[in-house]
């Protein structure tokens, strides 16, 4: 399970934002339509985007706060709080994974105009961060917040090998020289969705065994950090880490870390600074170069991305470590030392290294890539030669070529480099493409494209995956690694969509794209990153059933309809919350980002022919008029909600609480209706709505800077409205509202779930205690319910029928019985990881789970009964 402060999510105020990032092609075909010109190009990234890369980083700053708020969480906090959950007893009963069967990017059933089907990215997942893989055709995927698992066949039929540790968060992944399997968990890309581990793990026997808490590496010392790259030297193991860098022996696994390096010390955990508000900020490692004629020499890349005095390279000189700057083209000043990764050759005789620079991360439209340098003595103290910048890359066959978005624009995000084992001149790098060099970056080629938009080859036909181009990758690339079965050497990578594999000296059409390319995402993988779901009835052909969507991470939207093999995406870019219709499952409403909505009644089915003709379109855009105010208008993912008792009355919460009355019939953003102004700088964090009566929580600031949260309560006629009384220091604690949920018999009563760590951990004004709030008076007065529910984040509540409560968590999903006070973990075989939204569904018999690492997961309610 994945400890869940982000300490890296934030992008200081004095970072200036970035450039948009692609999400969905279909706008841009439709404008494109529209004024006569639809054709390749006209799908480029970076063209009027909702999302971009500044979004991104808003879209981290959220997601800490409504952990972190009102101030900072010491360490320790999820260790107790894991403590807590051992000791809790379980009901009976087994959740059942919905999700585990392949999702197809490109199904062709799913062509419509905010669909990225025929992107050419094919079957995905969710992010991997980590790859490792043996010559015998093992390979070893860390997810993001699902784990590490593990294949026998070179990628596929995976299996989850790391399910009884505590921290299923990846940081890095590594085989040693003896085949034992590193891991080191914390996500440390500093984007979203990222939490922080419980240290470094090892398994001896890879290939057979599992790993367990005994595996752990040291004692707690990496406790409650990321963790971005472990290294190997002499008889060491260096990690990089968001509290400096610290080794351990690798012959003696017992025994504390050792920290070597932090440039501010006094901004550690027990440090006079470490209450700072910037703090998390101030010791960020990124990597370690080794040298490999003599491992007491190393390099260190320290920095955050969008700078500070402490970013440089550091080495030990006369027993001390001194910033340095190294020879050759790379730089070695704060401004344009960022987030660094380095690669040296199996033989010893080239360095490689990617550098992101935060002055371009604050200047530069197109791009934050400093440049990507080879070191040709194999020394990494230099001189290092520039062998590529954006411009160079994007005339390397890239799909980002265009102003605003050309390679390197996420290079604070996305970033590996793998040398090639038997021959230190080819290389693999990844950016938000893969690209490859055979001559040690002399010439560059692309045979990952971001997509195939962009390319001539394309087409919408679903009749064809991609049109005439070839599978490609999911954009976003983190992790590579090389391995090999029958002496056959392949090329296996991890990006947001999961994890594809290539031969090492692969094939490629005239323009250096591969046309090799496989999917590793069979469906066994299920590490999708959910924010959402909704179920509803549906008769899809011959087959009656449920239909089941959610929005996912950088993975658009999913539909698993009754009869379905293969789940589709009808949605593309990042898909948000979701309103279903109960009685028709294809009556959808989906969110992309800040509140941009769309709304289709035929489950967005569609075979391309909008293109040409606009009238065929299958889903439309009802965004509230708070979207067009970008992050000032609306949280990154934005609360939308159905009345429970009229499908036809929704609620969306930005700066304002909007009220439409016309359901899935709804024909555009005008139809919303401003019934409240939550006032100057407050956002919307969790809505509920019963028989018109509508609860809406809000933050603003929402973050450490003088936090402050509330509750409005009104109707959905626009009477009634008011603020409640919520006293910094009253039963509420001053923490994000994450959600709500009303008794279905009487609309006064109400349950509140509320993220963050009490007061115990967080050093904040008004933390309090609890996580489950409890109020029969409408809200005028609460009452604290969690008594033993561990001290963890919460971010749903849902009351069963009966009278029954559930708890979704960053640790767990959890059950209150009616007339009882104590909880128990609901289930006995629910994965460790995050539960953002709970639905019940067809007359409430069955609980469904978005889980955010774990695809989507259901609970049958009757177990309950049988199980108790």
């Amino acid at each position: 399970m994945s400890a869940t402060l982000l300490v890296l999510g934030g992008l200081p105020a004095s970072a200036a934002p970035g450039s948009p990032r692609p999400a969905r092609a279909g706008d841009r075909a439709a404008t494109a339509h529209r004024h006569g010109t639809v054709h390749a190009s006209s799908l480029a990234p970076g063209e009027d985007d909702e999302e971009g890369t500044s979004d991104i980083m808003e879209q981290a700053d959220q997601w800490n706060e409504a952990r972190s708020a009102p101030g900072i969480v010491s360490p320790g906090a999820y260790s107790a709080a894991w403590a807590q959950l051992q000791a809790l007893p379980h009901t009976g009963g087994r959740w059942t994974d919905e999700t585990a069967l392949p999702y197809d990017s490109d199904d062709p059933r799913y062509r419509d105009i905010n669909s990225n089907s025929s992107g050419g990215a094919g079957k995905v997942t969710g992010r991997v961060v980590g790859m490792a893989a043996d010559d015998r055709g093992y390979v070893y995927a860390g997810s993001a917040n699902g784990g590490v698992w593990r294949s026998s066949k070179g990628g596929g039929d995976w299996r989850p090998i790391s399910d009884r540790l505590p921290a299923v968060a990846t940081g890095d992944l590594r085989l040693d020289g003896r085949g034992r399997l590193w891991y080191a968990t914390g996500e440390a890309n500093t984007s979203a969705t990222s939490f922080v581990g419980t240290g470094v793990y090892v398994l001896a026997d890879p290939r057979h065994g599992e790993f367990r808490p005994s595996d752990r590496v040291g004692g707690t010392e990496l406790e409650n950090t990321t963790i971005r790259a472990l290294r190997f030297g002499g008889d060491k193991v260096w990690a990089a880490t968001s509290r400096g860098v610290w080794t351990h022996s690798t012959t003696n696994l017992s025994g504390p870390w050792k920290l070597e390096f932090a440039p501010n010390p006094t901004f550690l955990p027990g440090g006079p600074d470490a209450r700072d508000e910037d703090a998390p900020y101030k010791n960020i490692a990124n990597d370690v170069a080794v040298d490999p004629r003599d491992p007491s020499k190393v390099v260190l890349a320290i920095g955050w991305r969008s700078g500070d005095d402490y970013n440089g390279f550091y080495t030990r000189v006369n027993g001390a470590w001194q910033k340095i700057t190294l020879a050759g083209d790379i730089a070695s000043d704060p401004d344009n030392v960022g987030a660094v990764t380095f690669a040296a050759s199996a033989d010893g005789s080239k360095y490689y290294a990617i550098e992101q620079s935060p002055e371009m991360l604050a200047t530069n439209g197109d791009s934050n890539l400093y440049g990507v340098f080879v070191s040709a003595n194999g020394s990494p103290f230099g001189p290092w030669k520039r062998v590529a910048d954006y411009q160079k890359l994007a005339a390397s066959g890239s799909a980002n070529t265009f102003p605003g978005y050309m390679p390197g624009i996420q290079a604070w995000y996305n970033q590996f480099l793998q040398v090639d084992p038997k021959n230190s001149r080819h290389l693999y790098l990844g950016l938000e493409e893969v690209f490859e060099s055979k001559d040690a970056g002399v010439t560059w080629t692309t045979p990952g494209p971001y997509w195939n938009f962009s390319f001539d080859c394309w087409s919408i036909d679903p009749s064809k995956q991609t049109g005439d181009c070839h599978q490609t990758i999911h954009p976003d690339q983190h992790a590579a690694a090389i391995g090999s079965n029958g002496g056959k050497p392949y090329l296996v990578v991890g990006d947001d969509g999961g994890a594809y594999r290539r031969p090492v000296d692969g094939r490629a059409d005239a323009s250096g794209h591969g046309t090799d390319w496989v999917s590793l995402n069979d469906g066994s993988l299920d590490v999708l990153q959910y924010y959402s779901v909704g179920v509803g009835t549906d008769r899809n052909g011959r087959n009656a059933g449920v239909a089941i969507t959610g929005g996912l991470q950088d993975n658009g939207q999913s539909i698993l309809r009754p009869g379905d093999r293969v789940m589709g995406s009808n949605f593309g870019g990042d898909g948000g919350d979701t309103i279903v219709d109960p009685d028709n499952g294809c009556n959808i409403a989906a969110e992309y980002v800040y509140l941009a909505l769309s709304v289709t009644n035929n489950c967005a089915v569609n075979d391309g022919s909008w293109i040409t003709d606009p009238s065929k379109v299958s889903s439309r855009d009802i965004a509230p008029p708070d979207n067009a105010l970008g992050s000032a208008g609306a949280r990154f993912i934005a609360p939308i909600a159905a009345d429970a008792k009229d499908v036809n009355t929704w609620v969306a919460g930005g700066t304002h609480v909007w009220v439409q009355h016309k359901g899935f019939a709804i024909g555009s953003g005008a139809d919303w209706v401003n019934v409240f102004d939550l006032g100057a700088g407050h956002v919307a964090t969790g809505v509920a709505i019963s028989g018109g009566t509508v609860y809406v929580g809000w933050c603003g600031p929402c973050n450490n800077h003088g936090f402050a949260r509330g509750i409005a309560v009104g109707r959905a006629d626009g009477t009634g409205w008011h603020q409640l009384s919520l006293p910094v220091d009253g039963i509420l604690p001053n923490r994000y509202v994450s959600g709500f949920d009303v008794d279905p018999a009487d609309a006064s009563h109400v349950f509140v779930a509320m993220n963050g760590y009490s007061r115990k951990w967080t050093e904040g004004p008004g933390a309090g205690v609890g996580h489950v709030f409890e109020s029969r008076d409408g809200g005028a007065h609460w009452t604290d319910i969690s008594a033993d529910l561990p001290d963890i984040p919460a971010n749903a509540v849902k009351v069963l029928w009966g009278g029954g409560l559930v708890v979704g968590t960053d640790l767990a999903v959890f059950y209150r019985a009616p007339g009882r006070t104590g909880w128990k973990v609901l289930g006995r075989n629910l994965p460790t990881t995050t539960t953002m939204q709970l639905r019940t569904g067809l007359h409430g018999l069955r609980l469904y789970a978005a889980t955010h690492g774990r695809g989507v997961q259901s609970f049958d309610l009757w177990q309950l009964i049988l199980f108790g």
